[in-house]
């Protein structure tokens, strides 16, 4: 029986240049993130005989990739920014970023928000810079009293709109998504089913437990009318040897719940945490997916995960996957689990 290979297709402002890349192909490798860190492509090419052009920076390269039986998953468009050539032997490095983060994103400006829902807010930033917003609806129509953007980028400010409310900030292929983190859903709105990892799945892993995270309960203080200045909500357990609190003084009782309940559920998901290494590349696995494990210890088996980062390698080793998983609330933690896809 014929064993898989991994395949891929690559183009550069839209043509296709993958013959020629191919024989030349040292590595390849993508990390996608759901926080604000841009997704990461990083092709290394033989260049040998210096025939290789380096290609200038702004340029748009489109990726797929996956297996020879499977056929390839489309992983999106990502804008040149970095390129070193290096030698001897003489190779060609092309870093590219996220398509749609564009410069005008990360631009520091003043400006002042009142009355506005995050829907409201997401959307005029997203129309600014000609992105799509794909936002939650719970999250849509939580109004904001007031929130000033002062020498602060757009992309700074969504990031700390969006850690207030534990949502997921990124822009993908030109989305620009506002979800809470756990959402289960790409860019483009389609649902992630579960999927369940054996250990047989995998080259290696790490699992990590810490209770330094451990709090109680986190405290958020806010401005209040009337003769009390500062009035505070505690989300979690009262214990004041083991309390979290938050530097920030809120504008509102509603904002400091937020904030207290985002970081709580934060500090909850960083106790655990697991690295893992897949032998045979998943093209289809994205940051936010729902795992489940199985064939490690009962204590990691008995958790539910939340795939943080995902980083797809192909060189002349093969095409792996490795995950960065953290623990997730999970209704359906008694692991009755009938909508999981099974690994490999």
């Amino acid at each position: 029986m014929k064993q898989p290979t991994p395949e891929y297709q690559i183009t550069l402002d839209g043509r296709d240049l993958t013959s020629k890349i191919a024989p030349r192909l040292i590595s390849l490798s993508l990390s996608e993130s759901r926080s604000d860190e841009a997704d990461q492509l990083d092709i290394t090419l033989d260049d040998a005989d210096g025939l290789l052009a380096i290609p200038p920076r702004g340029a748009v390269l489109r990726v797929a990739f996956g297996w020879s039986d499977t056929g390839i998953v489309d992983k999106g468009s990502f804008t040149v920014d970095e390129t070193e050539h290096a030698g001897a032997p003489d190779t060609l490095t092309i870093r590219a970023r996220s398509a749609s983060l564009t410069k005008e994103l990360g631009e520091r400006i003043e400006r002042s928000w009142h009355g506005e829902t995050i829907g409201a807010i997401v959307r005029k930033i997203a129309g600014k810079h000609s992105l799509k917003p794909a936002i939650a609806e719970a999250l849509s129509k939580i109004t904001i009293a007031h929130i000033d953007q002062t020498h602060e980028s757009d992309m700074s400010f969504l990031t700390r709109l969006a850690k207030r409310y534990d949502a997921v900030m990124n822009v993908k292929d030109s989305n620009l998504l506002f979800m809470p983190i756990g959402h289960g859903t790409t860019a483009k709105g389609t649902k992630l089913e579960s999927i369940e990892l054996t250990r047989a799945d995998g080259d290696s892993h790490r699992y990590h437990i810490a209770e330094r995270e451990n709090y109680a309960g986190v405290r958020a203080n806010y401005h209040a009318t009337g003769r009390a200045k500062r009035k505070s909500v505690v989300v979690g357990g009262e214990n004041n040897h083991n309390m979290k609190v938050l530097p920030e003084t809120y504008a509102t009782e509603a904002d400091a719940r937020a904030a207290a309940t985002a970081e709580f559920n934060r500090t909850k998901r960083s106790q655990a945490t697991m690295d893992y290494t897949l032998a045979l590349g998943r093209p289809d696995l994205y940051p936010e997916i729902p795992v489940y494990l199985n064939g490690f210890k009962p204590d990691i088996d008995a958790l539910s995960w939340l795939a943080k980062k995902v980083k797809h390698s192909i060189s002349d080793g093969g095409f792996t996957t490795a995950l960065e998983l953290e623990t997730r609330d999970d209704p359906t933690s008694d692991r009755h689990r009938s909508h999981f896809r099974k690994g490999g």
